[in-house]
């Protein structure tokens, strides 16, 4: 194994993600009417979305895949992209948005750093939504290293969070 680069400089973040999906409405049914992302443009094939604003975190795109079917299982390609609400009860609401869709989860986790709903969008694109847990409440081993875990998610007790 070659030796990393200098680490990337702490304030980059991921900009969007650009899916490419199957049909653009059935996708907007997702991504605008159940998790409540706005519509910033949208043109021929193509539809950017946006929290609070931006340009776009989200876009779709049909230029390759208009009327495509999802990737095999067993096949390289996006694992999932992963939408980071503020806190706890925003997520709350996203998992009330998804029951009441009707959309089945594929997986919900406390990662002891986070706490995590997985599904899937309408062509089959992993999706995770979670909110990250204070950095003091994050578990470490005795010598102070990130310690991450895979628990079950007391979804029960995320639908109790009221805003």
């Amino acid at each position: 194994m070659s030796t990393p680069a200098r680490p990337i400089h702490p304030a980059t973040r991921i900009g969007h993600v650009h899916l490419k999906v199957a049909d653009i409405d059935r996708a907007l049914g997702f991504w605008r009417d159940v998790l409540g992302f706005e519509v910033m443009q949208q043109r021929e094939g193509a539809v950017f979305l946006s929290a609070g604003g931006y340009h776009h975190h989200i876009a779709l795109n049909t230029w390759e895949s208009k009327g495509g079917s999802a990737p095999a299982p067993g096949t390289t390609g996006l694992y999932h992209v992963a939408i980071l609400y503020p806190d706890r009860t925003m997520l709350a609401d996203a998992l009330r948005r998804v029951q009441a869709a009707g959309i089945r989860l594929d997986g919900a986790s406390d990662h002891g750093v986070s706490e995590a709903l997985y599904l899937r969008d309408p062509d089959g694109n992993g999706v995770e939504l979670y909110r990250d847990k204070p950095k003091e409440e994050w578990p470490r081993t005795a010598e102070g290293a990130l310690s991450m875990i895979t628990k079950r998610l007391d979804l029960d007790a995320l639908l109790a969070e009221r805003q």
